[in-house]
């Protein structure tokens, strides 16, 4: 990634060509470093998302929807009362610095206009968002940095605020030629040509440091010292061409870089080639919809996690308990397998109880159910009588067949209960949104496996399954969790709609709405392909989905969430195809 001083820059332009006059409308702050910003501006309304998280800290227009708390954080309610009507006057960089300065132009508590500024420090786990006023005094900050945390630059209210420190020695390329930065480089140590750059540039991030010397050593990152002539020109070229677009917007670029997982790699303000055939890269519309693209998923995944990490753990730990219990009972079916040997043992010595002898450990008797008849050796109890010790046998041998019964239910539940969690570690996976893993939350809260958080407030109306329409106009609906699969089949179809899942496979309920209609084949087609993309198999090749009308489904009574059974059914294989989910999505 590459958020520097230099892309930083870019953006800067493509900001300050829109947002210049433009008013505050709305501020919401959907995370405890998250802030977006409604602004009006000439004929258009754009949202500016500003986030100072550590792993991907950033200014742009986003048209990604966040959700918001159900109620503002304090910093959110103070920005709301001094910024909110504010009108953007200017949007400054010092030099290549990885901070941007809005400048507001506002009305105060007593009708006086006052310029406030909003600073956007994007610099890794020390990013921040702070809000000064006129006399460059801090008002408050999206991170308080108090003085224990930071002796050389604490960010608390009522401080002066002072820019961030620039690193020793860096050369600006805003404030100086490509040529001193190269002449600067050759007086250091010896080291490759890109670290070189690194260590005496400012505002440049280590992949524009790596693709200069890419291009102008051909892909050897050659010693500072070992610079042929020709090579330190083309080093003052490429730097130059960064210059150009920095100031001018000359080869100005927003170019993002995909893995061969088809995964976001780098992104920057000018084509990257040093990655050759392993990365595949293309041109953005703008820089803003370039960072929407990157961190879509980026952050999509890391809030997924973040809120997920507890449920993951109590998952993880019941299916390792269940299976472990489930091991046990079935080493004790095993044993109580072995029970007609315990009635035997009680028959022989019913049939020679005149025989043995008081006190005996054992009694060699002649097994009449062997067609030989043989003799076996019996074990006893010296402290009980013959008879007693038939009467032991008895009870053992009752008491292991009623074990039998017990344990084959126990082990029944304990795998009903293993393929559960697992419905519920792929209804996790999936989950994309705040909103899924709170319904997921609350279905392991009312199953026992999660206390539940006071805190949280609940949703007022639960989340509707995903909807597609086929090729062919058929709504397709596919549930979410678990939950909400029981209430697609059992209450929203009707007997006469189509319901599939994944064969033998975690996954969602799909239904296709039929209104009394046959849907035809292209129909069913997709959606057993949506019912394989929502199910554990998404990343096989040919997957088995069952599919029957939904009048043909029942639930058994105390059967967990999600599990039905069915008759009547056919079943299609069929390969996921990712793409269908954007062309159907509703």
């Amino acid at each position: 990634m590459a958020l520097d001083g230099a892309f930083l820059s870019c953006l800067r332009e493509e900001l300050t060509s829109t947002l210049i006059e433009a008013r505050i409308d709305k501020i919401h702050q959907p995370s405890r470093e998250e802030l977006v910003l409604d602004l009006r501006c000439r004929g258009c309304s754009k949202k500016l998302y500003i986030s100072a998280r550590a792993n991907s800290p950033r200014v742009h227009f986003t048209e990604i929807s966040l959700e918001n708390p159900a109620s503002p954080p304090m910093f959110c309610m103070l920005l709301r009362k001094r910024l909110t009507g504010g009108r953007l006057t200017a949007i400054r960089q010092l030099g290549l610095e990885r901070a941007l300065y809005f400048d507001f132009d506002c009305v105060n508590e007593l009708g006086d206009i006052v310029r406030l500024t909003l600073a956007a420090e994007i610099m890794g786990r020390h990013s921040n968002i702070i809000l000064i006023d006129s006399d460059l005094k801090i008002i408050d900050s999206i991170k308080r940095i108090d003085f224990e945390a930071s002796s050389i630059r604490p960010v608390l209210p009522g401080l002066e605020y002072s820019p961030p420190p620039a690193a020793a020695g860096g050369m600006d390329l805003s404030l100086c030629s490509p040529e001193q930065v190269i002449d600067a480089m050759l007086k250091g140590k010896e080291q490759p040509l890109s670290k070189a750059l690194l260590a005496i540039s400012h505002g440049l991030s280590p992949l524009i440091c790596r693709e200069v010397s890419h291009l102008a050593t051909h892909g050897r990152d050659t010693d500072i010292r070992s610079l042929t002539q020709e090579e330190r020109h083309r080093a003052v070229f490429y730097l130059g061409r960064i210059k150009g677009a920095v100031e001018t917007g000359d080869s100005r670029m927003p170019y993002i870089l995909y893995d061969h997982k088809n995964i976001p790699l780098e992104f920057s303000f000018m084509p990257i080639t040093q990655y050759g055939l392993s990365a595949v890269g293309h041109q953005t519309e703008s820089f803003s919809s370039l960072l929407d693209e990157f961190y879509e998923k980026k952050d999509a995944a890391l809030r997924a996690k973040q809120r997920s990490h507890d449920m993951l753990r109590v998952l993880t730990n019941a299916s390792e308990r269940i299976t472990r219990k489930i091991e046990n009972q079935q080493r004790e079916l095993k044993q109580s397998g072995d029970r007609d040997r315990l009635r035997i043992y009680g028959d022989l010595i019913h049939a020679n109880i005149g025989a043995i002898q008081k006190g005996a450990k054992s009694a060699a008797l002649i097994n009449y159910y062997d067609p030989e008849c043989a003799k076996i050796d019996v074990p006893l109890d010296p402290a009980l009588s013959a008879a007693q010790n038939a009467r032991k046998y008895y009870k053992d041998y009752r008491k292991a067949q009623t074990a039998e019964s017990i344990l084959k239910d126990q082990i029944e539940k304990g795998e009903q209960e293993l393929q559960y969690i697992d419905t519920v570690f792929d209804a996790l996976s999936r989950a994309a949104t705040v909103r899924e893993l709170d319904e997921l939350r609350d279905e392991l809260v009312a199953g026992g496996y999660l206390k539940a958080q006071r805190s949280r407030q609940k949703s007022v109306k639960p989340l509707g399954p995903i909807e597609f329409v086929s090729d062919d106009g058929f709504k397709i609906l596919v549930g979410r969790n678990n939950v909400q699969n029981d209430r697609l089949t059992l209450k929203t179809a009707r007997g006469s709609d189509i319901w599939l899942h994944t064969k033998n496979i975690p996954g969602s309920h799909v239904i296709v709405l039929t209104d009394g209609q046959d849907p035809p084949e292209r129909t069913l087609e997709q959606a057993a392909i949506l019912a394989a993309l929502h199910s554990k198999a998404a990343e096989s090749q040919q997957v088995p989905v069952d599919y029957t009308q939904v009048r043909n489904i029942k639930k058994p009574n105390g059967a967990p969430p999600g599990f039905v059974i069915y008759e009547k059914n056919r079943t299609a294989y069929v390969k996921p195809d990712k793409s269908l989910v954007a062309s159907l999505n509703k």
